[in-house]
């Protein structure tokens, strides 16, 4: 049987436009937010919360970072900061440690590896007629 194989399934469809489910979502939330802020506060005032909170939903919505959209990336940043993956730990070895080292004997070589010979062709096509036959054919009689 023959099955189609999707592709394309990281591209997110497009709605409006050029802009995604999740791109005009946000852009939506923004509106929301700015409008709420135009409405409570003054117009300067507006303007210095109004143009931070375009820029951030901006981001939010439009910015990638290796491939990923930006929130994932925030994300993966606040979870390496919470709990890195590389964890190095610095001892520094006292002076005791140090001549307690240097005064052990080397370890012993490790042991010589043994190597087999490589079968030959004749030899191995006997065996494959052995393996193949199940012990009926015998080479030496």
């Amino acid at each position: 049987m023959r099955y189609v194989v999707p592709q394309f399934i990281d591209v997110e469809d497009k709605i409006l436009g050029p802009l995604t489910v999740r791109q005009f979502l946000i852009l939506i939330f923004v509106a929301m937010a700015m409008f709420v802020e135009y409405k409570l506060a003054d117009f300067g005032l507006f303007l210095a919360v109004g143009i931070p909170t375009f820029a951030i939903g901006g981001i939010f919505a439009f910015l990638r970072v290796n491939g990923q959209p930006f929130h994932f990336f925030l994300l993966n940043l606040v979870q390496t900061f919470r709990r890195p993956g590389l964890r190095c730990w610095d001892k520094e070895l006292t002076d005791g440690e140090m001549l307690a080292i240097i005064r052990e004997p080397p370890p012993p070589p490790p042991p010589r590896r043994i190597r087999k010979e490589a079968l030959a062709g004749t030899k191995l096509t006997e065996l494959s007629l052995v393996v193949n036959t199940g012990g009926v054919y015998n080479p030496d009689a």
